[in-house]
């Protein structure tokens, strides 16, 4: 970026991405698990429910920073358009899992998720490598929330 940004205005667009990046379990809290999701069968290896609020809490606070350290660079359209694609995707995994009862739907949703994290990850990298970085353990994750999406929906046909 060809312009110094001032600290209010880095401080105010930190606070707007990670703003905009909570939104998207925001609109999946109206659809929660429930009774429909409490009864399917899962793996024994299945994660404890308790462990998705932290775990998901400081992932979306990394795919925050590292959004806000790439609009920094000036980089604000290709890299930032995947992490917005991949943010819609994220946000809409919930409501079709959860809300909707489609498991296989919300596999699709999860296959095209992680190929999005993935273009994401790829394009932060080359604007900053801390950016990229910080986006790993979302990926990670994904890959196994998709695994597990793959064995829900195999599980229960």
């Amino acid at each position: 970026m060809s312009e110094t940004i001032s600290p209010f205005r880095q401080v105010t667009a930190l606070i707007g991405w990670v703003l905009l990046t909570f939104l998207a379990p925001l609109l999946g809290a109206f659809t929660p698990p429930g009774a429909w999701y409490q009864a399917l069968q899962k793996p024994e290896w299945n994660p404890p429910t308790w462990l998705f609020a932290p775990v998901w809490t400081l992932l979306y606070l990394g795919m925050a920073m590292a959004a806000w350290l790439v609009w920094k660079k000036g980089m604000r359209s290709g890299a930032l358009r995947w992490y917005i694609i991949q943010w819609a995707l994220n946000a809409a995994w919930t409501p079709v899992f959860f809300g909707a009862h489609q498991i296989g739907l919300a596999l699709l949703v999860m296959f095209c998720l992680w190929l999005a994290i993935v273009l994401t990850l790829r394009a932060f990298w080359q604007v900053s490598r801390s950016a990229g970085l910080l986006l790993v353990p979302y990926l990670l994750w994904v890959s196994f929330a998709t695994l597990l999406n793959v064995t829900l929906w195999w599980l229960n046909p």
